[in-house]
């Protein structure tokens, strides 16, 4: 038996260690930026370059806060990530669950219909968009930001029926028998078990507005409202030319990146249970 396994995992070597390359590969940009953020401006041009930085510099954060009001930037983006995300999650659900439990007329053809939305290019919806944003004279706030998330989303909407499919209809017959209604079966019975589908949305729509800097670059003309992929557009030409220019945009982009780090380590379980639960049946 030993050497039945002993073979299968020499047999299966070459796959683990391509593995370990492609990761390797894969994670060496973070490495590098958290380097380079914590290394002085001398460090930075060291040959050979030094990976792990020693001692560790955080004059690159303190420069970083004086050129630009990151901390302003970062409240911008929560906020807008924050309320993007709460709006995602109840509207996207509320829509699966129509579309996986209710029965009405045109049900299949108009869920159809709302998967096709997902092939048409945001560039051909984008100028429309801002035509009806800028008529309400909501250009320049932070509603045409938030607003669209919380009419719900193809792709949102097609993860969460998949994982509302998989739930078993006795359930939801014994809580009919029991006089509960739609909104009581969804909320009490659709949300909890399939909670690790909606962190997984969540965490997807919390990247996808955190990342977001073509739309500030359209409605943001404010300083004030910069979210922080905005302001690290403009870190280069803030930095200047001098010699800790690289510790500084590499500082700004590292900040730009441990919420989204932190997010995805807190929810890693869920996020992998929801991605798998929701392909279970459809």
């Amino acid at each position: 038996m030993e050497n039945v396994f002993l073979r299968k995992r020499v047999r299966n070597s070459p796959a683990y260690i391509l593995a370990i390359l492609v990761s390797l590969l894969a994670i060496f940009p973070i490495l590098w930026a958290i380097s380079s953020a914590l290394k002085s401006p001398q460090q930075q041009y060291q040959w050979p370059p030094q990976l792990v930085p020693w001692p560790i510099y955080l004059g690159n954060f303190s420069r970083l806060f004086e050129i630009m009001p990151m901390g302003r930037y970062l409240v911008n983006s929560t906020t807008i990530s924050v309320l993007s995300m709460v709006g995602m999650c109840i509207s996207s659900s509320m829509a699966a669950y129509a579309f996986a439990r209710l029965h009405f007329r045109g049900r299949d053809l108009l869920f159809g219909v709302l998967l096709a939305t997902m092939m048409i290019p945001y560039a051909i919806t984008m100028i429309p968009t801002f035509l009806i944003f800028s008529r309400l004279k909501l250009v320049d706030t932070y509603i045409p930001l938030i607003a669209p998330n919380w009419l719900g989303s193809a792709f949102m909407v097609f993860l969460l029926r998949q994982a509302y499919m998989a739930i078993p209809q006795e359930l939801v017959d014994a809580a009919k028998l029991d006089g509960a209604s739609h909104f009581h079966i969804f909320l009490r019975i659709f949300v909890p078990l399939t909670m690790p589908t909606m962190v997984t949305v969540a965490l997807l729509q919390f990247l996808f507005s955190w990342n977001d800097l073509l739309g500030p670059l359209i409605y943001i003309n404010n300083p004030d409202l910069y979210t922080v992929q905005r302001g690290l557009s403009l870190l280069l030409g803030r930095a200047g030319t001098g010699i800790d220019r690289r510790g500084i945009s590499m500082a700004g982009a590292l900040l730009g990146m441990v919420p989204m780090l932190a997010l995805y380590i807190f929810g890693q379980r869920y996020f992998i249970s929801g991605l798998t639960r929701s392909g279970l049946k459809g």
